[in-house]
Parts: structure tokens; C-alpha cells; sequence
């Protein structure tokens, strides 16, 4: 977030892309830049993606354990050259959650955690379910739901109780948020297959056609358990103000064709949850205590959905994208990385070089930590040149300035701007960054024929 997006009493506005997309066994399409909205503006801080059905054949799965899969891919190259780092993922059978952030928000994204929970056929294969991430972004607890629940009109109620046993069963080894609903904000979204009841085909497809979209509301399976639901109210979403997105012919913009005729259904959606506010005791003892806490919350977070639309210009699947935008307005619980680091003097491969890191404030830090080499433009914290491990004798202290050399034979022969990022291990993320630097060409890459020599100022 630059200077230029702070607002009045120190609040800044965040703005969060969030896309869910049933890919139905799909290759992604060659381009994807009209998903991702890449120059609105203002311009996207994080983007958020959740997938259903990733092609997750026993022999393709195994495939995407080794390397990332053929979406993750799609996603990073056409992020990573506008400055979008991919923050994490998880995969679970066929489905896929994506987390993107633009690569100054890296050292305040910490303590990211994953997990899934299974329910399709009985459990034990993971076609059905939910992933999720959580994260501390600026000090505010986030998580993300990516759910595929049950399918068929008259599974409603299977629905229901699957996410209420998703929310109950996911768990993560943090002390402030053991579960998904002790978040600050949860983003529960995916392909949630509630279907529009009681009304026929021809119903259907004329208030759809016609633009009516708000006679098919009220038989909406999610809005008519929601009045029954009381875990279930305390989600919001926007207004269905797009077609339903289920289901379509492939590559074609016409509704299912086919034999069995399938109704259409808004099953991909994207909801929200701000925390509940705690209610003070009865007690009048105890009311002076902790009746401030949440009234005058010292760092709030206002989520505001700014767009809720489809994208129906792709038709590699049966389904259309669902795309959400919205504006994070926070103030930040805190504004300096954990750890400083800055590469020494000049760097190329022709000399070893030097880098500094400190610790400057207090972190469950570790001797498997390490400092990463990255060209500028790169995918993710494991997409780096070369690295160094910390110091390994002894745990640094805080405002230690520590010096790490980093051999010349892991230099980059050819020149180029790069960034150093200190990773760890236990926060699973990139912590401290530096400035981006100047590597300088090799004399050994004008040797070994990499780039011409120059004479005389001629190629």
C-alpha cells in the first residue's frame, strides 16, 4: 500500500481480487489476464483464487506434488511480471487455493498456516470438501475457505451440514485462531452447488433471459437456508445481480443442451464473515474490564465488496468464473519487517559477496531459516537464483547486525536487478526484504561466450 492510499486516522484501503472457478477437469486457457482485472484501478494488493475440479487423475496428482500444476502455473506467469508473488497454496485433490500478494506486502504476511478437510465419498477421497489459508496480514487475522460441496438439487440440507462440519473440523496451531471462525475476517467462496428450487426449466431461462434475475432470489438454496441458519447469517454476500453460472455447454455461452438439461444455478459463490463482536458480561464487575476491548478497537478492519460479477467470455469449463472484489480498509497493527537485510558493496560473480540481516524485533526464529537471491519478477519464495542459511552457531539478538557471505560461484553470470528475502521457516513466509540491487555483468560470462565482448565501446 504506497503513501498515496493512506486515509484519515492512519486507515489504509487494501484492495482484494478474489475469483472462484470449477474447472471441470479443464487445462487452463492461454490467458487469463481479463480474470484477474490486471489494470484496474486502483490497483489489486492480494489476489485470492479457488479452484474445483484441478484434473486430479491418481497418476496427474501425483504429477502436481512433483512440479506445480498447469493452473498454478497460468496464474504465476501472468502475476509474477506485474510484481505478484504467489504467498502459498494448497491442494487437495481437485481442489486449489491460490494466495498472490504484491511483493511489499511480503514481510507482513506472517504466520501462514494451511489445512483440508474431507467429505466426499465418505471421506476418504478428497473429491468434496474444503482448503483453506490463514495468514496475519498487518496484525489482522485472515482466513480463506475454498469449498466443493455436494452436488444435486436435493442435497441442500448435506450442504449445509458439511460446511458446518468443515468450520467445526479445520484447525491451526495458532493460540489467537484456533479455528476458521476465530479469524478477524473469513472468505468462505467456491463451487458451494446450491440450486434455484421449485421453478422449471422454462421459468428459468426466460428471467434470465429477460434480465429478471431478481424473481429467482427467493428459491435460491443458500438465501432460503440462510433464513434458517443461524451460523449461516452471520455470512454476507452481494447481490446475484449475474447469471448463474451452472450450467453451460463448453465453450459456448448457451445453457446445458444436452439430454439430461441441467437447470441453471448460481453454485459458484464468494461470502464473507466479519468476527462477531463479543458481549460483555452481565456482571457489572467485570464490565469495566473488557466492555472497551472490542467498542473501541484500536485496530479496526471495514470490508467492502466493490464488484461481484461472473466472467462469462471463457467456456473451457462448464461453469463460468465468479469474480469478487473488495476494499480492505485497516490500520496496520504494525509497519516494519521483523528482519532488515541489504546486500554489501558491489555484487557480481566474478568476487564473493556480502550481505547484513538484523533481527530488529523478537521472532520464533530458526537456524533453518535462510536468505534467498531473487531476480526481480520472481514467482515465490522457492523461486530464487541461489541462498545462504542464517548464521547456524547461534541464534542472532535483536538489532545484531550479522554479516553472511554468499560464494561467487552462486552469483548470476549476467547482470540484472535483484531483491535479497530473508524466509522463515516457522512463519512459512518471506519476512524481511531488501531494496532491489544492481548485480553487475561477469568478466567470466564475457568469456564463456554469454554475452560480446566490448571494444571500444562496440560490440
Amino acid at each position: 500500500m504506497s503513501s498515496g492510499r493512506f486515509r484519515s486516522g492512519g486507515r489504509e484501503k487494501c484492495r482484494l481480487h478474489m475469483v472462484t472457478w470449477n474447472v471441470a477437469t479443464a487445462e487452463p486457457p492461454e490467458d487469463v489476464t481479463s480474470l484477474m482485472q490486471l489494470d484496474v484501478q486502483p490497483p489489486t494488493d492480494v489476489y485470492v483464487i479457488g479452484l474445483q475440479e484441478v484434473n486430479a487423475t491418481p497418476v496427474r496428482f501425483i504429477s502436481d506434488l512433483l512440479v506445480e500444476d498447469s493452473w498454478s502455473h497460468v496464474f504465476m506467469d501472468t502475476l509474477a511480471p506485474r510484481g505478484f508473488i504467489k504467498v502459498t497454496s494448497m491442494r487437495m485433490q481437485g481442489l486449489l487455493l491460490l494466495v498472490f500478494a504484491k511483493q511489499i506486502h511480503l514481510p507482513y504476511i506472517r504466520n501462514i498456516q494451511t489445512t483440508y478437510t474431507r467429505t466426499g465419498i465418505f471421506g476418504y477421497w478428497g473429491n468434496k470438501g474444503g482448503v483453506s489459508v490463514r495468514f496475519s496480514f498487518y496484525g489482522h487475522m485472515v482466513c480463506f475457505l475454498n469449498c466443493h460441496l455436494a452436488a444435486h438439487m436435493n442435497y441442500a440440507l448435506q450442504r449445509v451440514d458439511e460446511i458446518e462440519y468443515i468450520l467445526e473440523k479445520q484447525d491451526f496451531d495458532v493460540a489467537e485462531t484456533p479455528q476458521v471462525r476465530d479469524h478477524k475476517v473469513v472468505f468462505w467462496f467456491g463451487d458451494l452447488n446450491f440450486r434455484i428450487a421449485d421453478h422449471g426449466l422454462h421459468f428459468l431461462r426466460s428471467s434470465i433471459n429477460s434480465e429478471r434475475l431478481n424473481l429467482l432470489w427467493s428459491k435460491d438454496q443458500l438465501t432460503m437456508m440462510k433464513k434458517k441458519e443461524p451460523f449461516l447469517q452471520e455470512f454476507e454476500e452481494g447481490p446475484l445481480n449475474f447469471k448463474p453460472t451452472y450450467k453451460f455447454g463448453r465453450n459456448s455461452d448457451a445453457y446445458d443442451t444436452s439430454g439430461k438439461k441441467r437447470k441453471p444455478a448460481w453454485t459458484d459463490r464468494i461470502l464473507w464473515r466479519i468476527k462477531p463482536k463479543t458481549v460483555p458480561p452481565e456482571d457489572d464487575d467485570d464490565k469495566a474490564s473488557t466492555s472497551t476491548v472490542d467498542e473501541l478497537d484500536e485496530y479496526p478492519l471495514l470490508v467492502t465488496q466493490d464488484k461481484y460479477t461472473c466472467d462469462m467470455s471463457y467456456g473451457v469449463s462448464d461453469h463460468k468464473p465468479v469474480i469478487a472484489t473488495f476494499s480492505l480498509e485497516l490500520r496496520k497493527c504494525f509497519d516494519t519487517p521483523l528482519v532488515h537485510v541489504s546486500p554489501l558493496g558491489v555484487w557480481s560473480a566474478d568476487q564473493d559477496a556480502l550481505l547484513n540481516y538484523t533481527i530488529q524485533e523478537d521472532f520464533m526464529s530458526s537456524t533453518w531459516d535462510w536468505i534467498g537471491l531473487y531476480k526481480v519478477g520472481f514467482k515465490s519464495a522457492f523461486d530464487y537464483e541461489t541462498f545462504v542459511w542464517v548464521r547456524e552457531d547461534e541464534l542472532p539478538e535483536t538489532n545484531e547486525v550479522i554479516q553472511i557471505s554468499v560464494d561467487k560461484d552462486e552469483i548470476p553470470l549476467l547482470g540484472g536487478q535483484y531483491v535479497l528475502g530473508y524466509y522463515s521457516t516457522n512463519m512459512q513466509s518471506i519476512i524481511g526484504l531488501s531494496a532491489n540491487f544492481q548485480i553487475l555483468e561477469s568478466k567470466r560470462a564475457v568469456m564463456e561466450g554469454l554475452v560480446p565482448e566490448n571494444i571500444n565501446g562496440l560490440n
